[in-house]
């Protein structure tokens, strides 16, 4: 599929570089199946959707998982060549993969100071700008480490245009956050608030978790021309048995599914047998959604809006209909709504 299907232009000064306050207050477009547009705030959430239905929320946390620091010198009296890392891959208690930049001047068996004093050596080049490194702290000391030294990892368009700072420690973490893993936040679940959580439990609509640690396979771009050609990075993502007993046990009754951000609609989507059925699930998932996707298990998605040619455009336009995402976008920046992680919602229900 060509990939210049899901290309739009987007005014630059909609992109959002900090979140409305409170969260709730973020603008929601609500797309029904017939491409009906409703303009409202995410605070009306429960309006939309009805008693018996359940929200399905990523509990991930996201990890401060840039680095910056040195290499150190090869050779004596020689200058440090700085480096900027993104720790995107657990690989073990003292091991990560990340992405190096610049990449092309790091070598097997690198020193880096990283930090104020964390240190680390290359092990080798994985492709691109890809580099697994081997820490000289481990497990919960290094933890300690990154969470003490490193910055929250904002995505480029944000990062591009402002310094991270101790507010984002905050405001790029979702109200689930639980178990650290992620380097970029499942932005659906930013608008939450306590007000909102007790709203909707007064109406009926249910709340269950899983986990799914964003990684490059939620946010990295398309390269490729054909959809065919474009690889996803695998992501760690767990739903257990009780979770998936009680999601079958919504739908059995006749309440919908209503992933929070497209981490838990692509969890769901890997749990989900062809029939519907939800099994538990733990272990990685490289799942890839376009148009013609047959969907088993989300009924109803709630997801920030999205950049252009990038997976997770194409992942809203199978879930709704092509036509009907460009049309909603189009109306979305003709009225200016704010777009991206820290950007307003869109409530999309899956056509039948």
């Amino acid at each position: 599929m060509d990939v210049s299907r899901f290309d739009f232009d987007l005014p630059p000064e909609l992109i959002a570089l900090r979140p409305t306050s409170p969260r709730d207050s973020a603008r929601l477009l609500v797309v029904q199946p017939d491409g009906t547009l409703t303009h409202s705030h995410v605070r009306e959430l429960p309006i939309f959707l009805r008693a018996g239905d359940v929200l399905a929320v990523n509990d991930t946390k996201v990890i401060p998982a840039r680095l910056r620091g040195h290499r150190l010198a090869r050779v004596e009296n020689a200058l440090p060549a700085k480096v900027e890392l993104l720790l995107h891959k657990r690989l073990g208690p003292d091991r990560f993969r990340a992405f190096a930049r610049p990449a092309r001047k790091l070598v097997k068996a690198d020193a880096l100071r990283l930090g104020k004093d964390i240190e680390a050596t290359v092990l080798d080049h994985v492709g691109g700008s890809e580099v697994d490194l081997a820490f000289r702290l481990s497990g919960a000391a290094l933890d300690a480490a990154i969470s003490e030294q490193g910055e929250m990892p904002l995505p480029p368009y944000i990062a591009g245009k402002r310094k991270t700072d101790g507010q984002d420690a905050a405001d790029y973490q979702t109200l689930f956050a639980a178990y650290p893993g992620s380097v970029a936040a499942p932005t659906a679940g930013l608008h939450f608030t306590p007000e909102l959580l007790a709203g909707l439990a007064v109406a009926g609509i249910g709340r269950e978790t899983l986990t799914l640690h964003v990684g490059p396979g939620t946010f990295l771009p398309v390269t490729a021309s054909d959809t065919a050609d474009h690889k996803m990075h695998s992501e760690q993502a767990l739903l257990t048995a009780d979770t998936a007993t009680r999601l079958n046990t919504v739908r059995g009754a006749g309440g919908r599914i209503v992933a929070v951000g497209t981490t838990s609609l692509r969890t769901l989507e890997t749990a989900a047998t062809d029939d519907g059925t939800i099994k538990s699930f733990e272990g990685e998932t490289d799942i890839f959604i376009t148009p013609g996707y047959r969907f088993k298990a989300v009924d109803v998605l709630l997801t920030n809006f999205h950049l252009p040619r990038s997976t997770l455009f194409m992942l809203v336009s199978a879930f709704a209909g092509t036509d009907v995402m460009r049309a909603a976008y189009a109306e979305a920046i003709a009225e200016r709504y704010r777009f991206y992680s820290y950007g307003d919602a869109c409530l999309l229900f899956r056509p039948r």
